[in-house]
């Protein structure tokens, strides 16, 4: 046993291999234990599919690019910490046990601003890996990025004071992002989307869930672009200036076929300047855009105010490109306090959008509540 490979279930191996012949030690999951001052990356490189990489409490300053299916990347708590490398520190001396193929790996996503990514390619994901139990602050552009992965869970991660989004992914399936908190960053806490290099119709997620997360402070809380078949549940989500995004375009297929139900969503009322593609935003509750066949129901929606275009409790917008908002059924929500409105429906004459036993005060139009 040593230091950086800690093999656990040999008894339970050894007994096994009693009965049933002896198990191969290479199946054997192995911990690999990382200290501060040691090199996160090298032993991700080490590892094999269903091994774990265990970051001990402390301050690590770099990123680390996986790639490895099944892997496990975890800290133990808050505690654990990953910050950008400072300028000295890359020009230096490596972390103890990196190698040169390591550092290469780390800097492709350093470069790019991230603190982790997990990084898969089109027809071969990256497949059931996790990362937990850290945090990740002060990046230049994302906390941690994934692209290419299936079935990656993301799970009692705080990302914070990251310059874009806090947890971010995009040309995936079957992600889990569970427990997380995501705070003060410059764009969504969490961002899940089809693409961010390429126009293009929605993606299935195949059933991806983003639940019971904390986000406040940012930008917006969640941002869901371009995607079908994901859940939206049981998020506390306040202290934004919006607090969920639906976003789809005309392009086929359409966004939609999503569920977002049962947040907590309260007191958006951050201001954010406009962008080129958005006007400021202050007050915006859930926010649908060219989306179809989504179900907004039992939500608590109350105290989100401004006087954006996007302001309100619940808010039907059509899409920058002019794309409706159709078929989407607003139901069994509790709203108070929203302004100008607790529902908003700004297109009367898309199709089929419908308000149903929704408990609330105002609407626009009338007649909504």
């Amino acid at each position: 046993m040593t230091k950086h490979h800690l093999v656990y279930l040999a008894c339970t191996a050894a007994l096994v291999g009693s009965a049933l012949g002896a198990t191969p030690s290479s199946s054997v999951p192995t911990v690999h234990v990382v200290n501060p001052g040691e090199s996160i990356q090298a032993a991700v490189d080490a590892a094999k599919p269903g091994d774990t990489v265990l970051l001990t409490p402390g301050i690590y300053r770099e990123s680390v690019r996986v790639t490895t299916s099944g892997l496990t990347l975890r800290g133990v708590g808050r505690s654990t910490v990953l910050k950008p490398a400072t300028t000295s520190a890359a020009a230096t001396t490596a972390p103890s046990g990196e190698t040169r193929a390591a550092r290469r790996a780390a800097d492709s996503c350093a470069r790019a601003g991230n603190g982790i990514c997990v990084e898969g390619a089109d027809g071969s994901p990256v497949e059931g890996t996790t990362v937990a139990s850290l945090t990740l602050s002060g990046f230049a552009k994302n906390g941690l990025w994934a692209t290419g992965t299936d079935r990656l869970t993301v799970r009692k991660v705080t990302a914070e004071k990251n310059g874009q989004w806090g947890i971010a992914q995009e040309r995936s399936t079957r992600g889990v992002f569970a427990q997380n908190t995501a705070r003060d960053n410059g764009d969504a806490g969490l961002f899940l989307g089809n693409s961010v290099t390429s126009e293009g119709g929605a993606t299935d997620t195949r059933g991806a869930v983003i639940e019971r997360n904390r986000l406040e402070g940012n930008r917006t809380g969640v941002t869901v672009r371009r995607l079908r078949n994901l859940t939206v549940a049981r998020n506390d989500i306040t202290e934004n200036c919006a607090a969920v995004f639906i976003v789809g375009d005309e392009t086929p297929p359409r966004a939609g076929a999503l569920t977002v139900r049962e947040n907590r969503v309260v007191g958006n009322n951050k201001y954010c300047a406009k962008t080129a593609r958005l006007p400021f935003l202050q007050g915006s509750g859930i926010v649908l855009t060219g989306a179809e066949d989504t179900l907004v129901t039992g939500n608590l929606i109350t105290d989100n105010a401004g006087t954006s275009p996007l302001s309100g409790g619940v808010v039907l917008f059509k899409s920058l490109v002019g794309a409706t908002n159709e078929r989407n059924r607003i139901s069994d929500n509790t709203l108070e306090r929203n302004a100008p409105a607790d529902l908003v429906n700004t297109e009367t004459d898309a199709a089929d959008n419908a308000f149903q036993d929704n408990v609330c005060v105002s609407s626009t139009p009338a007649g909504l509540c």
